[in-house]
C-alpha cells in the first residue's frame, strides 16, 4: 500500500491542477491535532481506532507529554472526489501563541487553510490570529465548527439554540475576514453554509457535515441529534466521515497552485512580474527556472539538514546546482522529497506547485530564496509579534563553550521564532522567544535532544529605544578626523511604521530596480517624491535617508555607512536596546580625497557616533512592550482579577459578562507578566484563561524609566561613556 501511495503521489504532484497545499489552524485545544489525525486516517495514512488518540503529527516527546502541538508538521495524501484522486499536502500548525511562529511560516507555503473553531467557545483570540497570518500571505480560509457534540450532549442545546450559535462564529468570523482581508478579498473570500466553505462536526467521534454533503447524501441535524440520543454516533461517522466531507470542501473552495499563484506571487514577491523568472512564477511553470522557498529547518539524524518548503516554479532533483540567493552561494540538491509527518519519502524529481523537503541546503535559513541563477529573492517571511521574553543562556561546563554556540545556531535555524545573540568569547549568549513557554521548551530540547546541559537565567524583558522630536543636524566625525558625516534624527510617521509591520512596505536595502514600487507604496501613504528618492535602508521599523547632494564618493561608503546605520538600530544609545519608529537622515559628508583613509575603521565609528549623538538631541526615550490579552473566567472572580490586572500596572480596556462568565479584556507590560499564568491560576482558583490578542510598544512611565535604564545598563556591564 505504501508504495502504491508513493506511485499514485508521483504521479499526481505532476497534475497541478489536482494539488490543494492547505493548513490548519486553530485556538489552542480547539481539537485541531485530533482533526489532522482522522484527516490521515480517512487517507489510510492510520487506523481510525487510533486516529484521534495517536496525535501522528505530533512526533516530539514535549509535544505527547503536554498535550499541545509546538511544531508545524507536514504530510502528503491522496482524497478521491468524484472519481478523481487529487494530492493534499496539509501542514498541521500549533495552536499556542508562543508558537505561532511556525503558523506565519506554514502560510508562505500552502495556498489554502481550514480555520477551526471550537462551538462552544467560538472565535478566540488565536482564532483571529490565524486569520490574520492567513490573510497577510492571500492564503484562503473556509470554516470547520468542531466539537458539535459537546453542544449536544454538555451544553443540551436545542437545534435552533446551536443554529443560532453556528450563525453567530460564522458572522464572526466574515467580520475578521471583512476587517483583516486585503482589497478585493474583504467579500469573495467570506465563509458561507449554503455555499459549502462551512463545515461542522466532532473530530473526536470523527463526523462532519457541510451543507452540499447534507444534500447529497439525504442526512438532516435531526440524524445528528437522533444519532447522540440513541449513542450511536459511530454509525453517523460512517454515513458522513469527517475527512470525506472536509476535503471535498477543500478541493472545492481552496485553489490549486497555478490559480492560486497568479494573485499570490506579486504579493510576496517584489521583482519583475514581466521577466522570465517572475511569469515562471505567475504561471507556477514546471519547465521553468527553479524558485524553491524553505519554511522549516528539520535536523535528521541520517541526512543532515532537511529544508521543507514550497516549490513555487521549476522541477528539482537530486544532483541539480542551485543559488541560495540571501545566502550568495551555490551548493548541490543531494536529496528531493515528501512528507508523511515526522517520515519523508525520498522521491526522483518534484514539479512547482509542491510542498517538499529537500537535503543538501548547507546552512540554509528558512525565507531563503533557492534558485538555479541569481533572482529577486521573496518577501522575507515576517510573524505579527516580536519576541519579547529574553533569558541569557550558558553552558554549565566551560569546556562545552564551542558546542554551545554550535547548538543555539542550530537552534535558530529550526525555530526562527527565537532570536539568538551569541558572544562566543564569554559563552553567555541571549535567547529571545515569544513567551515563558517558548523559552522553556527550547531550553529542555537543548537538554534532551541535542544533549547539552545548559543554565539560564530568569527571564529578561527586551526593550526598544526611539526618539520624541526632530534632532538638530550632529556632526559624527571618524578617528583620523578626516572624514564628518552630518545627521539628523526625527521620529518615523504612524502610518509608515504600521506599513512596514503589516510587511506593505517591505524591508531591505533599496536597489534602484526596486524604486518604483517603493515609490508607488510611499507616495500613497504621504511622502514627497524627493523624500523617496532618497530612500535607502527600511531596517526593524526605522528608515534612511540619503540626503547629500553631488557628493563624489558617496557610492563608495554608502555601504558602510548603512551599515553602521543597523549597529545602532541593533543597539540604541540610552541602554544598547533596539530601536524602533526613526527617521534616519545623512545631510552632509565631508571626505578625505584618500581612499584608504576613509575605510571601515574611519567610517563605522563616525556614522555610529553621529546618529547616536543626534538621538540624544531628539528627547530620546525607552519603549516597554506590552501585550492585550483576553481574560475569561467565572463572574464570581471579576474583582480578584481586576485587582491582579492593576497589580501589573495593567489597563483595563473592556469588561463583558454573559451569564455566570465575564471575560475582561486588558493590556499588561510584558516586564510586569513573568509568572502571569500561574498568577491567574490562582486568582481564579484555576478556572481562568488568558490569550494574546495584539502586542504594542508604548513609552515606559517616566517616573521609572531612569530606574529600567540603569538596571539594563547594569546588567550589560556598560559604564557611563559606553
Amino acid at each position: 500500500m505504501a508504495d502504491e501511495n508513493i506511485i499514485k503521489i508521483q504521479k499526481l504532484m505532476k497534475q497541478q491542477d489536482k494539488i490543494r497545499n492547505i493548513s490548519v489552524a486553530a485556538h489552542i485545544d480547539h481539537g485541531k491535532t485530533t482533526f489532522s489525525d482522522n484527516l490521515l486516517a480517512g487517507a489510510g495514512m492510520l487506523s481510525e481506532e487510533t486516529a484521534g488518540k495517536q496525535r501522528v503529527l505530533d512526533f516530539h516527546e514535549d509535544e505527547a507529554s503536554r498535550g499541545i502541538t509546538i511544531d508545524s508538521a507536514s504530510v502528503s495524501m491522496i482524497h478521491n472526489i468524484g472519481g478523481e484522486d487529487h494530492l493534499i499536502n496539509l501542514i498541521d500548525t500549533p495552536g499556542h501563541v508562543d508558537f505561532g511562529g511556525d503558523v506565519t511560516r506554514a502560510m508562505r507555503a500552502v495556498d489554502g487553510c481550514i480555520v477551526l473553531s471550537c462551538s462552544v467557545e467560538g472565535v478566540m483570540p488565536q482564532t483571529e490570529t490565524v486569520l490574520r497570518q492567513a490573510l497577510k500571505e492571500l492564503v484562503k480560509p473556509v470554516l470547520f465548527i468542531n466539537k458539535v457534540d459537546r453542544l449536544i450532549k454538555e451544553v443540551k442545546l436545542t437545534p435552533k439554540e446551536m443554529e443560532k450559535k453556528f450563525i453567530s462564529i460564522i458572522d464572526h468570523v466574515n467580520e475578521l475576514i471583512e476587517n483583516i482581508a486585503p482589497e478585493g478579498y474583504k467579500e469573495k473570500w467570506k465563509v458561507g453554509v449554503g455555499e459549502g466553505s462551512v463545515a461542522f462536526g466532532s473530530a473526536f467521534h470523527n463526523w462532519a457535515l457541510s451543507f452540499p454533503y447534507m444534500k447529497e447524501k439525504g442526512i438532516s441535524f435531526k440524524d445528528v441529534i437522533d444519532a447522540y440520543e440513541n449513542d450511536n454516533h459511530k454509525e453517523l461517522a460512517k454515513k458522513a466521515p469527517l475527512h470525506e466531507v472536509v476535503l471535498n470542501m477543500s478541493i472545492k473552495h481552496h485553489p490549486n497552485p497555478v490559480d492560486a499563484q497568479k494573485y499570490r506571487i506579486p504579493k510576496i514577491w517584489h521583482g519583475e512580474i514581466d521577466s522570465t523568472i517572475g511569469k515562471n512564477l505567475i504561471n507556477c511553470d514546471p519547465k521553468g527556472e527553479i524558485a524553491f522557498v524553505p519554511i522549516k529547518i528539520v535536523v535528521d539524524k541520517h541526512a543532515g539538514e532537511v529544508a521543507a518548503g514550497r516549490l513555487f516554479s521549476g522541477t528539482i532533483k537530486q544532483g541539480d546546482e542551485v543559488y541560495m540567493n540571501l545566502a550568495k552561494r551555490d551548493t548541490r540538491i543531494q536529496q528531493v522529497s515528501v512528507y508523511k509527518g515526522a517520515q519523508r519519502l525520498i522521491v526522483d524529481e518534484v514539479t512547482a506547485g509542491n510542498i517538499i523537503g529537500v537535503v543538501g541546503l548547507k546552512n540554509v535559513f528558512t525565507g531563503e530564496t533557492v534558485s538555479k541563477n541569481l533572482m529577486e529573492p521573496f518577501e522575507a517571511i515576517k510573524h505579527l509579534f516580536e519576541p519579547v521574553v529574553t533569558k541569557s543562556i550558558e553552558a554549565t561546563k566551560a569546556a562545552d563553550l564551542p558546542k554551545l554556540v554550535e547548538v543555539l545556531k542550530q537552534v535558530a535555524k529550526e525555530d526562527p521564532s527565537i532570536r539568538m545573540e551569541i558572544n562566543e568569547q564569554t559563552g553567555e549568549s541571549l535567547m529571545s522567544g515569544m513567551g515563558e513557554l517558548h523559552l522553556e521548551i527550547i531550553e529542555n530540547r537543548i537538554k534532551t535532544e541535542k544533549g547539552l546541559n545548559v543554565k539560564t537565567s530568569p527571564p529578561i524583558i527586551v526593550y526598544r529605544e526611539t526618539v520624541n522630536k526632530e534632532s538638530i543636524v550632529s556632526e559624527g566625525r571618524s578617528p583620523n578626523k578626516h572624514n564628518s558625516f552630518f545627521i539628523k534624527v526625527e521620529p518615523l510617521e504612524e502610518n509608515i511604521y504600521e506599513a512596514i509591520q503589516s510587511g506593505e512596505l517591505p524591508e531591505g536595502r533599496i536597489k534602484k530596480k526596486s524604486s518604483k514600487e517603493l515609490a508607488e507604496i510611499l507616495s500613497s501613504l504621504g511622502w514627497s517624491g524627493d523624500t523617496i528618492r532618497n530612500v535607502r535602508n527600511i531596517y526593524k521599523g526605522n528608515i534612511f535617508l540619503d540626503e547629500t547632494r553631488g557628493e563624489v564618493h558617496i557610492g563608495e561608503v554608502i555601504e558602510m555607512v548603512l551599515d553602521a546605520y543597523e549597529m545602532v538600530i541593533n543597539q540604541g544609545p540610552l541602554a544598547r536596546e533596539p530601536c524602533m519608529k526613526m527617521k534616519i537622515s545623512l545631510m552632509d559628508i565631508k571626505l578625505h580625497e584618500d581612499a584608504i583613509h576613509r575605510g571601515p575603521a574611519q567610517v563605522y565609528p563616525a556614522v555610529r557616533e553621529g546618529i547616536r549623538e543626534s538621538m540624544k538631541k531628539a528627547s530620546p526615550t525607552l519603549l516597554e512592550p506590552l501585550q492585550v490579552h483576553v481574560i475569561e473566567m467565572p463572574d464570581k472572580f471579576l474583582g480578584a482579577v481586576t485587582k491582579l490586572i492593576g497589580s501589573k500596572r495593567g489597563q483595563m480596556i473592556d469588561v463583558n459578562q454573559e451569564g455566570t462568565n465575564a471575560e475582561v479584556k486588558a493590556k499588561l507590560p510584558v516586564a510586569e507578566m513573568i509568572g502571569w499564568s500561574s498568577d491567574l491560576r490562582s486568582a481564579t482558583e484555576g478556572r481562568g484563561t488568558s490569550s494574546l490578542l495584539d502586542q504594542q510598544f508604548e513609552k515606559v512611565p517616566m517616573s521609572i524609566q531612569a530606574d529600567i535604564i540603569k538596571k539594563i545598563r547594569d546588567r550589560k556591564g556598560l559604564d557611563e561613556n559606553q
